[in-house]
């Protein structure tokens, strides 16, 4: 079994690390206090965020003033890199929202070392009008992270973060920055913009396909950036995404013969299905092939979930397509017994549909 992220994290030797590290530029520190206030009984029962939350207050609690904390942690950030020093920008997050000048630098800084994007969330909410406006500065920053910053900070969606309800009523704010970033010479940025455009697309997707139009041609990786944000629309089937794309009108397309290769599966298993893919005309067709399958859910009820077969050029005729699926348990999804169904999906539209029996 995979490791918890919580024993992978904020371990014994980066605390002492820390604290050491603290030392080295403000001896007045107490580093045997500083551990003591971390290890109370609760701790091992603390998860990932909750650990990083309570060392932020530790830091509080033995550190200065929080200017003067800021001063000696900047010093030391450099020295740390990955999750750990999201310790950093959580700090500023918890203490800052008062002191919005010297935190929002804090956090361009801090970024270079892990990531502000979840920390600079409460700063939009406090004052998206002076956030958003450091926000676009930092879009021309020379590295790449506070560039990155700039878009993924604002998404008005960021999984595992607090979202965004102005933005999401109205995103035009983020607009000019996705603007300024979409040819970005970095992919991670590059990657962040369609993330944003993607989020924007749940509750605009008009904006986002009329953003995607105009931008589609520009270049080689403005048009991956644009079919990743377009992702969610796709799957979806929306009619004008896949028409952007050059998918063609599924009605000359034919499913048959679709077929399991056992009726009833346990959970953990694996099962293997496959279907004829019939094309009905003269040329080529550009398709999407995916499958959808209705979960069961704990109370009886069914989720759907759509997976990618494959894409591209299919010629006239005839195509055996086969597809192995998992109804193994991960962290993200638990399989629960019953009638689960799984539809073939081209171009959007649904095509074909099966059941199966989970135990």
């Amino acid at each position: 079994m995979a490791e918890k992220l919580k024993n992978l994290f904020f371990t014994e030797t980066f605390l002492n690390s820390l604290g050491k590290e603290i030392q080295s530029v403000y001896p007045e520190f107490d580093k045997k206090q500083f551990l003591a206030l971390i290890y109370i009984p609760a701790w091992e029962n603390m998860e990932l965020k909750e650990r990083m939350r309570h060392i932020s207050e530790c830091l509080h609690q033995t550190l200065p003033e929080y200017s003067e904390a800021l001063q000696i942690l900047e010093k030391i950030a450099p020295r740390f890199k990955g999750f750990n020093a999201m310790v950093f920008p959580d700090f500023v997050e918890k203490y800052g929202l008062d002191h919005r000048e010297i935190s929002l630098r804090a956090l361009g800084f801090f970024t270079k070392q892990c990531s502000s994007e979840f920390a600079i969330r409460p700063f939009l909410m406090r004052n998206l009008h002076k956030t958003m406006e450091q926000m676009s500065l930092w879009a021309g920053d020379e590295d790449p992270m506070v560039r990155r910053l700039a878009s993924e900070g604002c998404r008005p969606r960021l999984p595992w973060a607090m979202s965004l309800p102005e933005l999401k009523k109205d995103p035009r704010p983020i607009l000019p920055i996705l603007e300024k970033l979409k040819d970005d010479d970095s992919e991670s940025v590059r990657r962040s913009v369609a993330n944003n455009l993607n989020d924007i697309s749940k509750d605009h997707p008009h904006l986002v396909l009329e953003i995607c139009q105009r931008w589609y041609g520009k270049s080689e990786n403005v048009d991956k950036l644009i079919k990743h944000a377009c992702r969610d629309m796709l799957k979806s089937g929306n009619k004008n995404a896949l028409i952007l794309f050059g998918f063609a009108d599924p009605k000359p397309v034919l499913i048959e013969n679709l077929r399991l290769e056992k009726n009833t599966v346990f959970i953990g298993d694996d099962i293997k299905f496959s279907f004829d893919l019939k094309i009905e005309h003269k040329k080529k067709q550009k398709l999407r092939l995916e499958y959808l399958v209705y979960y069961v859910k704990a109370n009886g009820k069914q989720s759907p979930k759509i997976f990618q077969i494959r894409e591209g050029l299919f010629k006239p005729g005839l195509h055996n397509i086969q597809k192995k699926h998992s109804f193994q348990d991960f962290s993200t999804r638990k399989h629960y017994p019953g009638q689960h169904y799984i539809s073939i999906i081209v171009n959007g539209e649904r095509k074909a549909e099966i059941s199966v029996e989970l135990k």
